[in-house]
């Protein structure tokens, strides 16, 4: 069997990583290896982590992209599944990440993101969907071939090997890296969000407001679809 390495990249996410740590302790079964990814953070995300168990390191570059190719690369695990910090999984998650890449064929697949605060935001749930779909639109050609956008709030999970075969993660992708990755991943195989969902934080729907936030979203996939990925961490402030 597998092994599986659920990893969390972080930065600054003292706030968030509570309910995150009761989650994970409270899978069934437990990841292989828990492995947190820190970018440095001047917080007590790494006392935290370190007090429930888990396994941390700190990238030499900060940036989801590059700390989740410094995971991976030291990971221990066959199969990664990559969780954001605001983020909480079902308590079968890792069953079910095992289940879904026992087809060969699927080379990435992600959990059904719900976006969930004080009340869960049907719209922009929906719309989180019905971003996966952008290629059909904005990059037809890559469509055809299987590329959907899937994001990194769906809790991504794929093989380590076929990772580093693709060679991760662009080292200047620092947002919307998902998309590289579904790039990659779906010159190897096929691109699948399954059915079990993963509660996502509304912290930046409780912050700007769900127009704002949504119009937030659209922009950045078009920044990123005409080739703008230079601006695109200026349009996407931190939110703690």
């Amino acid at each position: 069997m597998n092994r599986v390495t659920l990893m969390i990249p972080a930065l600054n996410e003292a706030r968030a990583l509570p309910a995150t740590i009761a989650n994970v302790a409270a899978l069934d079964p437990q990841p292989d290896e828990i492995l947190l990814v820190d970018g440095d953070s001047d917080d007590d995300t790494l006392a935290l982590a370190i007090a429930a168990g888990w396994r941390t390191m700190v990238s030499p570059t900060r940036g989801r992209g590059p700390q989740i190719n410094f995971g991976v690369d030291q990971a221990q695990g066959e199969v990664i599944c990559i969780l954001h910090a605001d983020s909480l999984l079902p308590t079968d998650a890792i069953a079910h990440v095992r289940a879904v890449l026992q087809d060969p064929r699927i080379s990435l697949a992600t959990f059904m993101p719900i976006i969930r605060g004080k009340k869960t935001r049907w719209f922009t749930t929906a719309h989180n969907w019905w971003k996966t779909y952008y290629p059909a639109i904005t990059h037809p050609h890559l469509f055809v071939r299987g590329v959907r956008l899937l994001f990194g709030d769906h809790a991504m999970f794929f093989r380590r090997a076929d990772f580093l075969r693709i060679g991760g993660i662009p080292a200047d992708a620092t947002i919307m890296e998902e998309a590289d990755l579904c790039i990659g991943f779906a010159r190897i195989g096929k691109l699948k969000m399954t059915r079990k969902p993963v509660i996502t934080s509304d912290r930046r729907i409780a912050a700007w407001g769900p127009l704002k936030a949504n119009y937030i979203y659209l922009k950045v996939g078009l920044a990123w679809t005409f080739g703008m990925r230079h601006r695109l961490k200026d349009m996407y402030p931190d939110i703690r």
